[in-house]
C-alpha cells in the first residue's frame, strides 16, 4: 500500500500506490486520514499532502522550521516525502506556484475531536448534546484554532467540507469516517466563524450528490443563497433570570396567556420594503405587546425556510434562525428583550415534514436517510415534502434536539408543534392503497407517538417553565396529558372545534342564529377534556377565508359589532387565548406575507376601537383569576343561560377558589333587550368590568351604567339588566 511500483533496494519508502494516489487526486478516496498528513516511515516519518494547484510544497513545524522537502506523488496536487523530525507533530505546508507563495496547516495532522462515549450516546439515541457535536464548531483543537465540523451519512462513500477556503473542491478536506455511527468529522485549522459551507457527499451508489447544507448549521445564507455559515455559540448577556424563574414556579395552565401570533416577515416592513432586523421588531414589536397586553408572542417558523410564501413551515435549517431578519444573536437578543418586561416567546415548531429542495435533508447520503423509502410512509401528498422517519433513533435524536436546542440556546419559553394530526395518522390525507398500517394493523403512527412523547419528556425535564402546544385537529385522546398517564406530553392543544364552531355561528346572520344555538353550547361539553388554547391564527385570516372583520355579516356597524362581541366572549370563554396579528385592529383584508399589516386602518376610529377593546379585554383577562386561573378544569365554568335560543342570548360564570367571580353574557342578536333577567350567585351590586358596545370601542353607548343590583329572592339573586345589540358584558360583585 505505501510502496511504489518497483522501489529499488534501500530507497525510502515514501510514495502511495498509483491506485490510491488516484483515488486521492480525483476525490473518492474512502479513508484519507490513513494515508494523507504525518505517518511512520522506517525509523522516522513521512508527510503526505493534497494541494492541487501547488508546484513545490515544503513541509514546517508550526515554529516555521523546515521539516523537509515533499516530492509530486502518483497524482496531480499530491506531494511526499521523509521529514527531519524525531517525532510526530503539527505540520504546515509552504506552497508555490507561478502566482505566488501561502501556507497551510495540515488538517490530517490532527486527532478527531469526537470520542468514544459520543459514539456510545449517539450510537444509542440519547445524546441530548448533539448540537455541541455535529454541524460546524470554532473551537481550539490541539493548541490550534480553526472549525470542527461533523455529519451523518452512514451510507456515503465519501464526505468532504467545501466552502471558499478550499475553493469550494471535495478533494480537499475529505473527512474522517467513524465507522460505529455513520459520523463524518474534520477539524480544519484556521477556518473561522463567518465562512459559508457545505458537504460534499459520494452517494452509496459512487454520485456525487448535490451540495447539502449543514442538517446542524446554526446560520444560513440569506435566500437564494443556501450555504451554511460557521457560526459559534450565541455571545449573550441575558438579564432575563426573574422572568424564567417565574415560569419555572408557576403552572402554566392556570396563568393568564393572551398569546400574539407572529410572522415576522410581514407585521411590519421597513421604509424600503425589507424585512425588519430582530433588534429593529424588538423596539417595535416588544412595546406594542406590553401596550396591548398580550403575555406571550408565538412567531410563526424562524427557522431557515428557501421560500417566503410557505410562511417558514418548508424549513430546511432547523437549528439556523433565517437569515432574513439578521444573525443569531439578533433573535436572542429579541428574546432576551421580551423577557425582560414580562413577555414570554413561543416559536413554531416543523417535525411534520420538511421540504425536498436538493440542498435540504432528501436522499442526504443518497439513500432515505430522514425519510421513509417507502413514499406511502415517507411522502406527503398535501404540501409535496418528505415526512421524517420518526423510527430511526438517529432522525428521533436530531428531532428531540432540536427542541432542547431552541429551549436552551435562546431561552424560547415553548413550542407551538404544527400539524400534529398529519403525524399521528398513517392515513392522514391518503387513500385506501396509499398508506402502510402499524404493526398492529392500525393507522395509528405508533413511531409518531414514541417520537412526541421523548420530545416532551426531554423539554419538560431539561427545562423547567417551559411549554408545548399542540396543533391537533382530532380527537385524539390526551394529548395534554402527561406520558405517565398515557398521554402525549404537550402542555396545551389548540382548540380547532371551539374555532370551527363559533366562527361558523359567527358568520351567520342573527336572524338564523337561533337555529345553531348548540354551535356556541355544544364546546362546553369537552371544554375541559384537554388543556385548551383558543386559536384564532394565521390559517383562518388566508386562502379566501377572508379577515375576522369580514367574516362577520352584516352592514358595516354589525360587522364592527359582531367583532367586538366575538372577541368578547372568546375571551370570556374557558381556555387561554391566541389572535393573529392584524386582527386585534380589525383588519379588512387578508393576510399576506409579502406586505406589512395594514396599519393606517388605526386612523379610522371603528379599527382604533377594536384594538382599544382586545387591549383591555388582555389585560382584564391577566388581572381577574376567575378569568383564567381555571381555564383548563370545570371548576372554573357555570352555566347561567344556555338555552335562550330565541333571543341568542349566552350567560356563564367565571370562577376561581378565593377570587370573585365574572359574570360574561352575550346578547348576539342586533335587537337591544331591557329588562333581561339572570340569576348570579350573589346579591348586591354587581359592576360592568367591560361592555363591547361603549363608545369608546365604537359601540352604540348602551349599558348600565356601569353596575346593577342583584336582589335577593327565595330561589337565589336574580338581577335585571340592559343588554346591548350585538354584544358582550362582564360584570363582578363589587
Amino acid at each position: 500500500m505505501n510502496k511504489r511500483d518497483a522501489p529499488s533496494a534501500g530507497e525510502p519508502v515514501v510514495h502511495l500506490s498509483r491506485g490510491e494516489a488516484q483515488a486521492i487526486g480525483a476525490g473518492t478516496h474512502g479513508d484519507p486520514f490513513s494515508v494523507l498528513g504525518i505517518h511512520p516511515c522506517g525509523k522516522g516519518f513521512l508527510a503526505r499532502t493534497f494541494i492541487p494547484d501547488a508546484s513545490d510544497v515544503t513541509a514546517l513545524t508550526l515554529d516555521g522550521k523546515e521539516a523537509g522537502r515533499l516530492e509530486p506523488g502518483y497524482a496531480p496536487g499530491l506531494f511526499e516525502g521523509k521529514l527531519k523530525l524525531r517525532k510526530p507533530q503539527k505540520l504546515k505546508y509552504r506552497a508555490s506556484n507561478a502566482g505566488g507563495e501561502w501556507t497551510i496547516v495540515d488538517p490530517y495532522c490532527f486527532g478527531p475531536v469526537l470520542g468514544p462515549m459520543d459514539d456510545y450516546y449517539i450510537g444509542e439515541g440519547s445524546h441530548l448534546r448533539l448540537f455541541d457535536k455535529l454541524g460546524a464548531h470554532p473551537l481550539e483543537h490541539e493548541g490550534i484554532a480553526g472549525t470542527h465540523f461533523a455529519v451523518w451519512a452512514p451510507h456515503a462513500k465519501r464526505v468532504s467540507v467545501v466552502g471558499d477556503f478550499n475553493l469550494w473542491d471535495g478533494r480537499r478536506h475529505a473527512m474522517r469516517r467513524r465507522v460505529d455511527t455513520g459520523i463524518w468529522e474534520i477539524f480544519i485549522p484556521e477556518v473561522a466563524a463567518g465562512q459559508p459551507y457545505k458537504f460534499e457527499i459520494i452517494g452509496a451508489a459512487g454520485r456525487s450528490l448535490p451540495l447539502k447544507a449543514d442538517p446542524f448549521a446554526r446560520r444560513a445564507e440569506l435566500r437564494p443563497q443556501t450555504a451554511s455559515i460557521v457560526t459559534p455559540r450565541i455571545d449573550h448577556e441575558w438579564g432575563d433570570a426573574a422572568h424564567r424563574e417565574h415560569w419555572s414556579s408557576v403552572e402554566a395552565r392556570r396563568q393568564p396567556m393572551a398569546i400574539y401570533e407572529v410572522h415576522p416577515g410581514s407585521w411590519r416592513r421597513g421604509d424600503d420594503g425589507g424585512f425588519l432586523s430582530w433588534d429593529q421588531l424588538a423596539d417595535d414589536l416588544i412595546p406594542y405587546c406590553v401596550e396591548m397586553g398580550f403575555t406571550h408572542i408565538e412567531f410563526l417558523p424562524v427557522s431557515e425556510h428557501p421560500y417566503d410564501p410557505s410562511w417558514g413551515y418548508q424549513t430546511t435549517g432547523l437549528y439556523a434562525p433565517s437569515a432574513r431578519f439578521g444573525e443569531p444573536e439578533g433573535f436572542a437578543r429579541f428574546v432576551d428583550g421580551a423577557h425582560r418586561v414580562g413577555i414570554s416567546v413561543l416559536i413554531d415548531w416543523v417535525p411534520a415534514h420538511f421540504p425536498t429542495d436538493p440542498h435540504g435533508l432528501i436522499r442526504f447520503d443518497g439513500t432515505a436517510l430522514y425519510e421513509h423509502e417507502d413514499p406511502r410512509q415517507g411522502f406527503h401528498p398535501d404540501w409535496n415534502t418528505a415526512i421524517y422517519n420518526f423510527g430511526r433513533k438517529e432522525v428521533l435524536s436530531f428531532l428531540v434536539n432540536n427542541a432542547l436546542y431552541w429551549a436552551e440556546e435562546f431561552h424560547v419559553d415553548g413550542l407551538r408543534v404544527d400539524a400534529v394530526a398529519s403525524m399521528l395518522y398513517l392515513d392522514y390525507s391518503r387513500k385506501e392503497g396509499e398508506w402502510i398500517p402499524n404493526k398492529e394493523g392500525g393507522r395509528e403512527n405508533l413511531e409518531a407517538v414514541h417520537f412526541l412523547r421523548e420530545m416532551n419528556k426531554a423539554v419538560y425535564g431539561s427545562h423547567k417553565g417551559i411549554v408545548t402546544v399542540a396543533e391537533e385537529s382530532t380527537s385524539w385522546p390526551k394529548v395534554s396529558a402527561p406520558v405517565h398517564e398515557e398521554g402525549l406530553g404537550f402542555g396545551f392543544k389548540w382548540n380547532m372545534g371551539f374555532m370551527n364552531d363559533t366562527l361558523d355561528y359567527f358568520s351567520r346572520e342573527p336572524v338564523h342564529r337561533k337555529h345553531h344555538h348548540d354551535a356556541i353550547t355544544f364546546g362546553l361539553v369537552y371544554a375541559f377534556s384537554e388543556n385548551f388554547v383558543l386559536p384564532i391564527s394565521h390559517d383562518e385570516v388566508v386562502h379566501g377565508k377572508g379577515s375576522m372583520l369580514n367574516k362577520m355579516p352584516g352592514d358595516e356597524w354589525q360587522k364592527f359589532a359582531n367583532l367586538r362581541a366575538y372577541y368578547g366572549f372568546m375571551w370570556g370563554y374557558p381556555g387561554k387565548k391566541l389572535l393573529f396579528m392584524g386582527q386585534e385592529f380589525g383588519q379588512r383584508g387578508e393576510w399576506a406575507e409579502s406586505r406589512q399589516l395594514d396599519w393606517d386602518h388605526l386612523d379610522d376610529p371603528r379599527h382604533h376601537g377594536v384594538q382599544l377593546l382586545v387591549r383591555d379585554l388582555n389585560k382584564l383577562y391577566t388581572e381577574m383569576p376567575a378569568l383564567h386561573a381555571r381555564d383548563c378544569e370545570p371548576e372554573g365554568f357555570e352555566w347561567i343561560v344556555a338555552d335562550d335560543k330565541e333571543n341568542s342570548v349566552f350567560a356563564w360564570l367565571r370562577k376561581a377558589p378565593g377570587h370573585p367571580p365574572v359574570a360574561v353574557i352575550c346578547n348576539l342578536t342586533p335587537v337591544p333587550r331591557s329588562n333581561y333577567e339572570i340569576r348570579l350567585p350573589e346579591g348586591g351590586h354587581w359592576r360592568e368590568l367591560f361592555n363591547s358596545d361603549s363608545t369608546y370601542y365604537g359601540g352604540s353607548g348602551q349599558g348600565n351604567s356601569g353596575r346593577v343590583p342583584a336582589r335577593t329572592e327565595e330561589d337565589g339573586h336574580v338581577a335585571t339588566i340592559h343588554l346591548p345589540p350585538l354584544s358582550t358584558l362582564m360584570m363582578t360583585p363589587e
